[in-house]
């Protein structure tokens, strides 16, 4: 069973811009901040995390205390993201895995029958204890900024687990979920307590913010998304909900420009949009699943365009916030996580553009 632990009193943070966008509301200016801001794109991030192994690190409250508060006071970003893994939580319950340098996550015994799938250790509040530790630190450290929680949704989980690993094509996932829908979804139930567990111990310990990386719901098809995938997702939202009703929630995928829709009434309050799809036609599309509601977008500047010199910047980044216009809210991100590559001088140049051309007076 997934914990119910009651949710900790939040910082009183009503007027940050993150949260005031998330809401639809008029912030002082246009929110920014980058999915994996906090990483390796940081010489100050590689050296205090030099000789620990990752998963270890996500488990050392006072590392992804500093690593978290980094991006912060190096760009100026309007929210710290926690560090983490979307592959922490199942780490953490035992399950033997690996996050291994030019791979990712490599998973020592994989999960294709129901055998295995009724095998799977339930997650225990106890075993993210320094997680939330950490999300204490945080909020002393942050003063004013927000501090997003996140998790890995349950098919992106489960296509580590089943596929072992980084898959490009996805097929033993696909093959387990047409070839045996009942394990699949049993497996998919699991994962979602799982989910529910870990972000419950976030809200818990206070984070003002959540994000749901469904990194690999791109290579579904809508009638397959909306078969095996969504009510699953939809089930987390809701027991996010259940807790902490006033948290906004984000949910991203990569290439997932046909599921908007579907994405949004899986209880999302932002949906975020990655380079492929231009803003406004985000927006039109979220419209269109569901004129009753204004949608709120996430994104998406193309982590790639970082490279590409001042001008090009510059100019994309006007282009963005352009089109995040015709939503209620805009949340001004990259359309995936920062290349490891990138000169932080750029992301401090942008972050301070946004900032100026969205300022209201």
């Amino acid at each position: 069973m997934t914990s119910s632990a009651p949710v900790s009193a939040r910082r009183d943070l009503i007027n940050a811009p993150l949260l005031v966008a998330a809401r639809g509301g008029a912030p002082r200016h246009t929110p920014v901040w980058f999915m994996r801001q906090a990483g390796r794109s940081l010489p100050e991030y590689r050296k205090v995390r030099e000789g620990t192994p990752m998963l270890q690190a996500c488990l050392t409250p006072d590392l992804v205390c500093e690593i978290t508060a980094q991006p912060v006071r190096r760009h100026g970003v309007d929210a710290a993201i926690l560090f983490s893994d979307i592959v922490l939580p199942l780490y953490a319950a035992g399950i033997g895995l690996d996050i291994v340098a030019g791979t990712g996550p490599v998973v020592a015994e994989p999960v294709r029958d129901v055998a295995a799938v009724d095998a799977l250790p339930e997650l225990h509040v106890e075993q993210v204890a320094p997680v939330a530790e950490a999300v204490r630190l945080l909020l002393a450290e942050l003063g004013e900024t927000p501090l997003i929680g996140f998790a890995g949704a349950p098919f992106t989980l489960a296509s580590y687990l089943v596929e072992g690993g980084p898959s490009r094509n996805h097929e033993r996932t696909k093959a387990l979920m047409h070839s045996d829908p009942a394990t699949w979804h049993t497996l998919l139930e699991k994962l979602a307590d799982t989910t529910l567990t870990f972000l419950r111990t976030q809200l818990a310990a206070g984070v003002d913010a959540v994000q749901l990386f469904d990194s690999w719901a791109g290579a579904l098809s809508l009638r397959d998304y909306r078969e095996f995938v969504l009510p699953h997702s939809k089930r987390i939202f809701d027991g996010v909900t259940e807790v902490a009703p006033d948290v906004p929630k984000i949910h991203f995928g990569v290439g997932t420009g046909e599921l908007l829709g579907d994405m949004r009434s899986a209880g999302a309050d932002v949906v975020g949009v990655d380079w492929r799809v231009p803003l406004d036609e985000a927006v039109r599309r979220l419209r269109a699943a569901n004129p009753a509601a204004d949608p709120v977008v996430q994104g998406n500047l193309d982590p790639a365009v970082l490279f590409a010199g001042e001008d090009a910047v510059r100019r994309e980044v006007s282009r963005i916030l352009a089109e995040g216009k015709e939503a209620a809210g805009h949340l001004f991100n990259l359309g995936h996580g920062v290349l490891p590559t990138t000169d932080p001088g750029v992301l401090t140049e942008v972050v301070r553009q946004v900032h100026a051309e969205s300022a209201r007076s």
